[in-house]
C-alpha cells in the first residue's frame, strides 16, 4: 500500500491494539539470514548507514522503481554536523543513494526549518552531500501554498492540520532523524521529526497536547523505514543545543518507527540518565494504539560492527 492508499484508508480504517511490557531486556539474538525488526550497526555514518538498511533486507524492500520518495532528516537549525542538532549529511547522501540504485522515480529531501531555510540547507551540509545524487533534491518549502489541509480520522486531541503536497503525493516515506533531546517532548527521534512535513508545528506545543498530536500526526504521517542517526546524540539542551554530545557511532533503522524510536531511548543517555521507552509519553501512547511496538526486549535486534 502507497501513502495515498493509506491516507484513503485511514477514513474508514480502525487501529488495532497491542499491549506489552516497559522495561529493556538484552536483545533477542536472531539467525543468520534473518530479516530483525531493528538493525543496529556501529561504524562511520555512511558506512552503517547502509549496513543498517542491507541488515532489514535492503532498500529494494521500501522502494520500487518508480516509486516517489520523502526522505525526512533533522534539518532545521544553521548548525555543522558536530553539533548534532541536525542528522548528519552522510546519513542523508547514502539514504538518497540507496533509493536511486532500487529505481526511485523522485527523491525528496524534505524539512520545514526552524530557521532560515538557505543557512540550514547549507550549514547542514545535507545539501552539498547529495549534489552528487541531485542538485534539486533538498527543499525547505515555507510557502503556505506547498502545503494541504489534512484530516487526521484517528487523532485525539489534533483532527487536522496542513501536510506537505510533496509528501502526501509520495510512495515512500523515509524518517532519517538525528537522536537528540527535546525541551519540550523529552526526545526528538523519527515521531517528533514528523512535525518537520507540516505548516504550523508550533501550534501542537500550545493548543493540542504535544504527545498526543505528535502521535495523531505519525497515523497520517507513518514512516515506511526509520533511520536513526545515532553517530552522534544531542543528549542535552536539545532540539538547537549546543549541548553534550555523545559520540556513539550507531545507525538504528527499522520498519517501526515506534521500535526504532524505543530503541533510541534505550541505548544512549539522556539529560545525564538512563530512561525506559515507555517513559517517553508520545512513544507509551503509540504503543497502546498500536502503531508499533516499545517492547523491544521481545523484538528480533541484529547488531554489529564495522
Amino acid at each position: 500500500m502507497n501513502r495515498r492508499e493509506f491516507l484513503k484508508c485511514q477514513a474508514t480504517g480502525l487501529l488495532w491494539m497491542l499491549a506489552g511490557g516497559s522495561g529493556i531486556l538484552l536483545p533477542k539474538r536472531i539467525m543468520a539470514g534473518t530479516v530483525p525488526d531493528l538493525a543496529v550497526v556501529k561504524g562511520n555514518p555512511a558506512a552503517a548507514t547502509r549496513a543498517a538498511v542491507e541488515l532489514l533486507g535492503g532498500m529494494k524492500q521500501f522502494v520500487k522503481p518508480g516509486n516517489r520518495v520523502v526522505i525526512k532528516p533533522n534539518m532545521s537549525f544553521p548548525s555543522p554536523p558536530e553539533r548534532a542538532s541536525n542528522t548528519h549529511p552522510e546519513v542523508v547522501r547514502v539514504i538518497a543513494a540507496m533509493c536511486k540504485e532500487a529505481g526511485a522515480d523522485r527523491i525528496l529531501v524534505l524539512d520545514h526549518t526552524l530557521a532560515p531555510e538557505e543557512l540550514c540547507m547549507e550549514n547542514s551540509g545535507i545539501r552539498e552531500a547529495c549534489k552528487p545524487i541531485s542538485d534539486k533534491m533538498v527543499f525547505t518549502p515555507s510557502d503556505e501554498s506547498l502545503y494541504k489541509a489534512t484530516n487526521i480520522p484517528n487523532g485525539m486531541s489534533m483532527t487536522r492540520t496542513d501536510i506537505m503536497n510533496e509528501v502526501l503525493k509520495s510512495d515512500v516515506l523515509i524518517a532519517a532523524p538525528v537522536a537528540k533531546s527535546h525541551s519540550s517532548a523529552g526526545v526528538s527521534l523519527s515521531m517528533k521529526g514528523m512535525m518537520g512535513l507540516i505548516y504550523n508545528r508550533r501550534v501542537m506545543h500550545w493548543r493540542f497536547d504535544l504527545h498526543t498530536s505528535i502521535v495523531d500526526l505519525c497515523t497520517v504521517l507513518k514512516a515506511d523505514l526509520t533511520v536513526i542517526d545515532g553517530t552522534r546524540v544531542l543528549s542535552t539542551n536539545g532540539p538547537r543545543g549546543p549541548g553534550k554530545v555523545l559520540n556513539k557511532n550507531t545507525i538504528i533503522a527499522s520498519k517501526d518507527m515506534v521500535a526504532a524510536d524505543a530503541y533510541a531511548v534505550s541505548a544512549f543517555e539522556w539529560y545525564g540518565k538512563r530512561f525506559k521507552p515507555g517513559q517517553v509519553r508520545h512513544i507509551r501512547e503509540a504503543h497502546d494504539r498500536g502503531l508499533g511496538r516499545m517492547d523491544v526486549e521481545n523484538l528480533k535486534i541484529k547488531a554489529i560492527n564495522l
